[in-house]
């Protein structure tokens, strides 16, 4: 039984996770055990929790290297959640073109290389350039027509520092309607939201994570579909995951398409979601198997 759960965090969001103020209640409830820690605290021992789960580690972007050994360091004392190799598949936005081969509907990507020597390509019109592995929006940016030298600029500076970086369409649907996370516990379908990030135009986030606006949402039949679908892929790779996010878009066709998959410390909406949303992720928290 999960009697004692690390609930993991990083020093620069502490007290910046909305979860948790429904979540840790609910779990010290359930009779678990649950303390907020700092993945790279090196007092903590790990071995003495049952589970840890990852949450709001959001400053793994720029120390990467020393989150993965932690990672690794981690699951060989104790159950660590998601899994190390799920975490590191969806660490990486190459997974889009993964999820593309398997016939699932995507946002355009074209992935830049460092050392590849060859000039960025940029579709038509708006465009986002931001880190194939990044948190928050951060080291992202939107350009137009006219500011090519300026995207040019950034994709420079990510490969400089040696970031594959992502190319996309900023979609029409996007200025109007935003983007849906829907969340998923245990494999299942729990509830959606309502985002609007606030990305800088021609410019860059510095800090944890971009500005957004929240609300709650409720998913149709198309769109539910589509998250489904990669959390299938997902399972049958890695297994069950405690919790998914798959955050969606409508392309300019008004179909539904994958933006991004979080399955390492998703933000997971519940001051949007119903009730009974905290219950479910209490149930995945504690599930042994």
């Amino acid at each position: 039984m999960v009697r004692r759960l690390a609930w993991v965090s990083a020093r620069e969001a502490r007290g910046l996770d909305e979860d948790e103020e429904l979540a840790l209640p609910a779990l010290r409830a359930a009779g678990v055990e649950a303390e907020v820690v700092n993945w790279d605290d090196p007092a903590v021992r790990w071995a003495s929790y049952d589970r840890v789960v990852l949450r709001s580690t959001w400053d793994y972007p720029q120390r990467l290297g020393e989150f993965r050994r932690w990672l690794d360091a981690v699951a060989e004392v104790t159950d660590l959640r998601n899994p190390v190799p799920m975490v590191r598949w969806s660490l990486d936005k190459h997974y889009l073109a993964e999820l593309d081969a398997a016939g699932v509907p995507v946002t355009p990507t074209v992935f830049a290389e460092p050392g590849s020597g060859e000039e960025p390509v940029f579709p038509d019109g708006e465009f986002v350039v931001k880190p194939a592995i990044g948190a928050g929006s951060r080291d992202a940016a939107g350009y137009g027509p006219a500011e090519h030298d300026v995207a040019r600029a950034h994709v420079r500076r990510l490969h400089e520092g040696g970031a594959s970086v992502l190319i996309q369409p900023l979609l029409k649907s996007v200025e109007v309607d935003g983007e849906w996370p829907l969340v998923f516990f245990a494999g299942q379908y729990s509830h959606a939201a309502g985002k609007r990030v606030a990305l800088p135009r021609a410019g860059v986030i510095d800090e944890l994570f971009a500005e957004e606006t929240n609300a709650p949402y409720v998913a149709d039949d198309e769109q539910i579909a589509v998250a489904r679908r990669v959390i299938d892929i997902v399972t049958s790779r890695f297994g069950v995951p405690l919790y998914a996010r798959v955050d969606l878009v409508r392309d300019d066709d008004g179909k539904a398409c994958v933006l991004e998959v979080e399955l390492v410390e998703p933000s997971l909406f519940l001051p949007q979601a119903p009730p009974e949303a905290v219950a479910r992720l209490v149930a995945a928290s504690t599930a042994t198997g």
